[in-house]
């Protein structure tokens, strides 16, 4: 009997040793992966239906990937399993500058289709840290933020419709082009941030804004964390709206001065960068900014031009590279209530002191969105140990809070086993429902998110 792979095209398929290994993980360390049995590569979602056909039918698992450029596990092979890669399917296939829309492929890279509607006088806001390289499907699949989340919202608040290679092969329309639209349930939202358990995208329907103005940058220095959150909770009670707002701790400025001097203050124990895009008005909220981080201590230089706001934004961006040099890393990405901003900090430090090793804290502190981030060598099991430790800690912390695991880097396999903690006995049933009604075979992206047995962490 021959293998259900020989009824899909050749040019699609890839069954080397070494290729599949290489394509077995994403980002995320210390989660496990099995061996795949093919590479599964399409150029349209025609290709896709009949991978998915073909696996419903002989009960193989398949899992989706796009650049695998997650924090999470969630496109970590298992074992037996199709590989679905969607890379190849990567057009940019409308531009709508009237309805403001952007018809894509999931293998588009977040940073082209910015770049390509800009030059239409458009603007996409979501803007992970991963931009240049994370592609579309995956930044839906996984309800990717950004920098500017902020002001304007992570990536479901701009999928309007989504194209979905269901798990049997049929293929589901949701959502609409208009810019408003309540027919029937918002399919469109539950598939957002599903992580390829509910079916595989194949085709996104983007809204886009005006083009934003310049943002206007300044930079804050402070003599601790204590007095960076305060300023971050007085800043946006005080009605500014920034359009980012993002925090470094003391340990993420010192790992990013081994990598790049920019000229810290050898003495700050915090930093805030501020930018705001609303044109005109952009001063005057700079200039609020500036006060309320003085009555907090804080020493704050504003940019004077556009080149300069770049540089000093190298700062923040720099974190992600300056980390990778270090060793292995697990990356939290808690998020919580605003006015326990101060405390999931302070508790990130204390965790980072108990289990003895480096942990940064860096994130988007205008939503209360933090990444810790836990530094170790992973050569060495004892660090090993205390890193996961750590790493649980940090979670605990959150949820402790009023918190939530996972503001923007998803479930994965590295918190499935915290997802029952955080959704309780009654939500995880109904995610399990929804999982069987959805995927009745188990075959999408099992083990990732909602397992069949929740273990508590």
């Amino acid at each position: 009997m021959s293998s259900p792979l020989a009824r899909l095209p050749a040019e699609i398929v890839t069954t080397d040793p070494d290729v599949l290994e290489s394509h077995a993980r994403d980002n995320a360390p210390l989660c496990a992966h099995g061996t795949a049995a093919a590479l599964l590569r399409p150029t349209s979602t025609a290709q896709v239906a009949a991978v998915l056909e073909l696996a419903s039918r002989h009960a193989i698992p398949v899992v989706p990937q796009g650049a695998r450029s997650g924090l999470a596990g969630a496109a970590n092979a298992v074992d037996g399993c199709w590989l679905l890669s969607l890379e190849r399917m990567n057009a940019v296939l409308e531009v709508d500058p009237v309805d403001r829309i952007a018809v894509v492929q999931p293998g588009v890279l977040n940073a082209r289709l910015s770049r390509a509607v800009a030059e239409r006088g458009m603007f996409y806001p979501p803007d992970p840290s991963s931009w240049e390289f994370s592609t579309l499907g995956g930044n839906v699949a996984t309800n990717a933020g950004g920098l500017c989340c902020v002001k304007y919202g992570v990536t479901a608040d701009f999928v309007r419709g989504l194209e979905v290679v269901l798990a049997d092969g049929r293929v589901l329309r949701t959502g609409r082009r208009t810019a408003k639209g309540v027919a029937g349930y918002d399919l469109t939202r539950l598939f957002c941030g599903s992580e390829g358990t509910l079916g595989v995208i194949t085709e996104i329907t983007l809204a886009l804004r005006p083009a934003a103005r310049e943002p206007l940058t300044a930079i804050a220095f402070f003599p601790g964390t204590a007095a960076a959150c305060a300023t971050v909770t007085a800043c946006m009670a005080s009605g500014v709206v920034p359009s980012m707002l993002e925090l470094m701790d003391r340990p993420s400025m010192d790992i990013v001065r081994g990598y790049r001097d920019l000229g810290f203050p050898p003495d700050a124990g915090a930093m805030l960068i501020v930018q705001s895009d609303s044109g005109p008005p952009a001063s005057a909220d700079l200039a609020r900014f500036a006060e309320i981080a003085q009555s907090h201590g804080g020493e704050t230089v504003v940019a004077d031009d556009p080149s300069e706001s770049r540089l000093l934004l190298e700062a923040r961006r720099s974190v992600g590279p300056a980390t990778e040099l270090l060793g292995a890393y697990l990356s939290d990405d808690v998020c919580v209530p605003l006015g326990r901003l101060v405390d999931l900090v302070d508790g990130v430090e204390k965790i980072a002191a108990e289990h003895s090793v480096l942990i940064t804290c860096t994130g988007h502190a205008g939503d209360g969105n933090m990444h810790p981030t836990v530094v170790f060598d992973p050569r060495d099991a004892t660090q090993v140990h205390r890193a996961e430790r750590a790493f649980d800690a940090v979670m605990e912390l959150g949820l402790a809070l009023g918190g939530t695991i996972t503001g923007e880097h998803g479930i994965g396999l590295l918190k499935a086993a915290w997802l029952e903690k955080e959704l309780g006995p009654v939500s995880l049933a109904v995610h399990r429902d929804m999982k069987a009604l959805f995927d009745p075979a188990g075959i999408l992206n099992p083990g990732k998110v909602v397992r069949s047995r929740a273990a508590r962490p």
